[in-house]
């Protein structure tokens, strides 16, 4: 029995609903029409159901036992939404059962569910990774930018140019804003910037793959291959766990931070349990992503928030620990593993040996993150004491100097006036800004690694070294030749922004020109507070450095040139007089 034609009219029928979807959040509905809508919903959740079951009754391939638990949850929770609208039972209405929500829910795991099982082969010879890497966030840009326009997104209507820009920042997690986030966008509009953020911190194609392997439980060759490229896998046989590390460090560290940050609030600020709860789910995935973004009109400076020492510690550790890389969190978690095994309620025979549990990435990254982060608080606390640290006391001058000295490095958030920075202060925000976060995560910048590989060769050339080593390892020469292109390109293009911007905007003060494209190349977010008075032009400069901050401009360079096949065959050497 071939029952192909029905998983197609349920791939449509599914796609047709999440068009529906976006139409009815989007657009003011009258009551016909929304009925109309409604029941679109019943026939699309009725086909998926059929077409779920039948996919058991035909049995091609194997079901994987989770999902058959997967798929008796959702047709459960689907036949349960058909029994409520049903019948109605009155007694359930108080517990919300009843609600549109659920229903458009379910849509979504129908949605997910029938687009997981699309065989989508990828082909290196007609795209290679960075081409598609590239290709998926403006993807992303552009849906994102036609969903903010939509009537119901925002209060008052956005431009296109605004709306682009608001996308790209939130895709490219850099948190510049144009408008004000709390002010110009509704609920529904924050939902889609946090979605667009979790998409661009991720990346799109994470998402799809796992879901589509976590159905299929296998894919192509050349799609490993191109997913091992973008999530940095050691083996090709890691990349599915590495995926599902990703997704579940992601959101087991959202969730925690979500819940934390609801009761470390003023539940007085918020006029609904569901307003507190949006806020807090909005601002835990910012943080992690280090997005820089809020809806709190003003962002974090707000009185009520920048007193909140609690919340910003919370929001501090959040955007820290996004900010390390997914590689790094997993060794870190293996090495506390490892320790707690051996500790003394787990004792174990002495082997003489010391396993190499922490790798030299992570100890790299958090050498040089602890030592930025250490100077930077020491600077800021004493340069800013008597100044934007001057309305704090005690514990709060403390948090408040701490907050300034980690959020330059990709986070975007602020608790002080920018605008009101000592001069000094602004030189270390911009370098950290350059230097950024940890390979492999949701900041930005040339990277904490990239630096440490610039400040290991400095001291190796002083040192007479002809090699650089470090914990009885020697870094690899295409590490170096790859910080050298890094930090060469990242000048380049940083330079190249103030030019134009200064150009378009001459008006403008070179240090808050200067601060901005940094900020944008780094996709930090911070601004000294000329974003939205920017020309259409400058803000198109910004949005491309954006872009290529968050892509790299070396992946730009991979997708455009042509690769460059191996000969067999080495030129005598020669040395170029430096100086």
């Amino acid at each position: 029995m071939n029952l192909t034609w029905l998983y197609r009219i349920a791939l449509i029928a599914v796609f047709l609903g999440v068009i529906v979807f976006i139409v009815d959040f989007g657009f003011p509905q009258s009551e016909l029409s929304q009925s109309i809508l409604n029941n679109y919903y019943f026939i699309v959740l009725g086909i998926s159901a059929v077409a779920t079951v039948c996919r058991y009754v035909e049995k091609r391939n194997p079901i994987k036992r989770h999902v058959i638990v997967f798929d008796i949850l959702t047709v459960l929770f689907t036949l349960f939404i058909f029994y409520l609208h049903l019948f109605k039972e009155q007694n359930l209405f108080h517990l919300g059962f009843y609600s549109p929500v659920w229903v458009k829910l379910a849509i979504f795991f129908a949605f997910i569910r029938e687009f997981s099982v699309l065989k989508i082969n990828y082909k290196h010879t007609v795209i290679n990774p960075g081409q598609l890497f590239i290709a998926s966030f403006l993807f992303v840009i552009l849906i994102g930018t036609l969903l903010l326009m939509l009537p119901k997104a925002t209060y008052s209507g956005i431009s296109f140019i605004d709306a682009l820009f608001t996308s790209t920042s939130a895709v490219c997690i850099t948190g510049l804003t144009v408008v004000d986030t709390g002010i110009c966008f509704t609920k529904f509009g924050h939902t889609i910037i946090m979605l667009l953020m979790q998409f661009g911190g991720l990346g799109i194609l994470t998402f799809a793959s796992y879901f589509g392997y976590f159905f299929r439980g296998g894919t192509t060759y050349d799609n490993r291959l191109a997913l091992m490229d973008m999530t940095n896998s050691q083996k090709i046989s890691k990349v599915f766990s590495t995926l599902k590390y990703i997704i579940v460090i992601t959101f087991g560290i959202e969730i925690g931070a979500g819940a934390m940050i609801y009761f470390s609030v003023d539940a007085n600020y918020f006029h609904s349990h569901y307003d507190r709860l949006l806020f807090s789910a909005f601002h835990a995935v910012t943080a992690f992503c280090n997005a820089g973004f809020s809806t709190i009109p003003n962002g974090l400076y707000q009185e009520t928030f920048r007193f909140n020492y609690l919340f910003q510690m919370i929001i501090i550790v959040t955007f820290v620990v996004g900010g390390l890389g997914f590689p790094i969190i997993v060794n870190i978690l293996n090495y506390i593993k490892y320790k707690f095994s051996t500790s003394i309620l787990f004792k174990r025979r002495k082997t003489g040996r010391r396993p190499w549990v922490l790798n030299i990435d992570s100890k790299i990254t958090l050498i040089t993150t602890s030592c930025l982060t250490g100077i930077a608080f020491i600077l800021f606390f004493a340069i800013e004491y008597g100044n934007t640290l001057s309305e704090h006391s005690g514990t709060g001058k403390i948090v408040t100097a701490l907050f300034e000295a980690t959020t330059p490095r990709s986070a975007g958030f602020n608790t002080v006036d920018m605008a009101h920075l000592a001069l000094p202060s602004i030189m270390i925000v911009i370098i950290l800004m350059w230097i950024g976060a940890s390979p492999a995560s949701t900041g930005g910048g040339i990277k904490t690694s990239t630096f440490a590989i610039a400040v290991l060769n400095i001291l190796s050339l002083a040192k007479g070294k002809t090699r650089i080593e470090i914990f009885r390892r020697e870094i690899a020469g295409i590490s170096m030749r790859r910080a050298f292109a890094i930090i060469t390109l990242s000048l380049i293009m940083t330079c190249l922004g103030i030019i134009l911007v200064s150009a378009f905007d001459s008006e403008k003060d070179l240090k808050s020109i200067a601060f901005e494209c940094f900020s944008a190349y780094s996709t930090c977010g911070l601004s000294l507070g000329i974003t939205g008075d920017l020309s259409s032009e400058s803000k198109l400069v910004i949005m491309t450095m954006m872009f290529v901050g968050r892509v790299s401009m070396l992946t730009i360079l991979i997708a455009v040139f042509k690769k460059a096949k191996y000969k067999n065959y080495i030129y005598p050497t020669e040395e170029i007089m430096i100086n």
